[in-house]
């Protein structure tokens, strides 16, 4: 998205609110904007999330998203949101969003790589960007249009939704050594993580987060990843697996996204449009600040639980990341759109780096040290 256009929508979507706080004022203009305002025009939308509703920063986005959208249209434009299952599986909230069973979704791009490879870089990939570069990319380096391109195949557009930041390596009930050892181990892991996981001999496996804890307490799954200390320990996975693997090399800055149907938002009055952008983007910024607000505290809940924190050890790093890369440049090889669309990706993750490495990483590497050692 160009930065303009940001501009003047975020300028749209701020005009709508003053209407409607200046709608409950005093006087004879006070009752003409009022009067104008409960002649906009009635929109109920549903929103299908793929998240289940314990995770209140993760499937509370989509509420306050959707409260927002209210208030931006004096309560006008209306989104009830549901959670995960409760009205579309989690894992088919593209099609249904498509098809306009429900307007609306919440979901992560890279679980839906089965219809299209490239969604990956809607989310994340493996040794790919992190929040702020995801950000950037999207906003500024022509990420969003590349990803939209993708998604008007499917009759949605999308959105940016939430971050998590980048993400602990998971729970293993058992711990390993070197990849020898992690080899034959079946794990709960979307995306491309998944494949790289299957490419060092580990099978992987997509389960909705609701069942990820009745899969690892019964000895189904081996490891399970999810997201971070705040929303694991909500899934109470601390409590059936004692070895807590970091980092998570595969979603270092793992967007969220919005669906919406093309059909329906083309028939929105352009100030819902607009408040609809606004509130999907105050959801993106405000859910990573939420979680590195909540992680602290709920690692310390981790560490109490005696489950022991273990470094990814270096020669499964390396091998991830070779791998990783392999499977990425195969797919550009075969795939034109795919390469189109990597070909940008690599090119902003090397540009941002360079200057996130300089001001960025010398700052936080001395003062984490420095912190430690105090």
């Amino acid at each position: 998205m160009k930065r303009r256009k940001f501009i003047r929508t975020t300028a749209l979507g701020a005009a709508s609110g003053a209407l409607v706080v200046s709608g409950c004022g005093e006087g004879p203009g006070a009752r003409r904007r009022t009067e104008g305002t409960s002649q906009r025009k009635q929109v109920q939308w549903r929103l299908a999330s793929s998240f289940p509703g314990a995770l209140d920063i993760l499937y509370g986005a989509a509420k306050t998203m959707a409260e927002r959208v209210s208030t931006l249209t004096g309560g006008n434009f209306e989104i009830k949101t549901y959670q995960g299952g409760e009205l579309v599986p989690p894992l088919e909230v593209l099609e249904a969003t498509g098809r306009g069973s429900v307007e609306m979704a919440q979901t992560a791009s890279y679980y839906f790589i089965g219809k299209n490879p490239a969604f990956a870089f809607d989310c994340t990939v493996p040794f790919g960007l992190t929040v702020r570069q995801q950000n950037a990319w999207m906003y500024y380096g022509g990420g969003l249009e590349l990803m939209r391109e993708l998604f008007a195949d499917f009759n949605v557009i999308n959105f940016p939704g939430g971050n998590t930041g980048a993400q602990m390596g998971g729970w293993f009930r058992e711990p390993f050594a070197n990849l020898s050892e992690l080899k034959g181990r079946k794990m709960r892991i979307p995306g491309l993580g998944g494949k790289v996981m299957e490419a060092l001999g580990v099978t992987a496996q997509v389960i909705p987060g609701s069942e990820v804890y009745i899969a690892l307490e019964r000895g189904a799954i081996d490891a399970a990843e999810w997201v971070g200390p705040y929303d694991d320990v909500k899934l109470g996975l601390h409590q059936v697996a004692k070895n807590y693997y970091y980092p998570g090399w595969w979603e270092p800055g793992p967007m969220l996204s919005y669906y919406v149907n093309r059909d329906a938002y083309e028939k929105l009055p352009a100030e819902y449009k607009a408040a609809l952008e606004v509130a999907c983007a105050e959801s993106n910024v405000k859910m990573v600040a939420a979680y590195d607000a909540g992680n602290a505290g709920a690692l310390k809940t981790v560490r109490d639980a005696g489950v022991v924190l273990r470094p990814f050890p270096d020669d499964v790093m390396r091998a991830a990341r070779q791998a990783a890369t392999q499977i990425m440049e195969d797919q550009a090889a075969a795939d034109p759109v795919y390469a189109k669309v990597y070909a940008a990706f690599k090119m902003w993750r090397d540009e941002s780096a360079e200057w996130l490495s300089l001001a960025e990483d010398s700052y936080t590497r001395f003062m984490f040290a420095e912190e430690k050692r105090s």
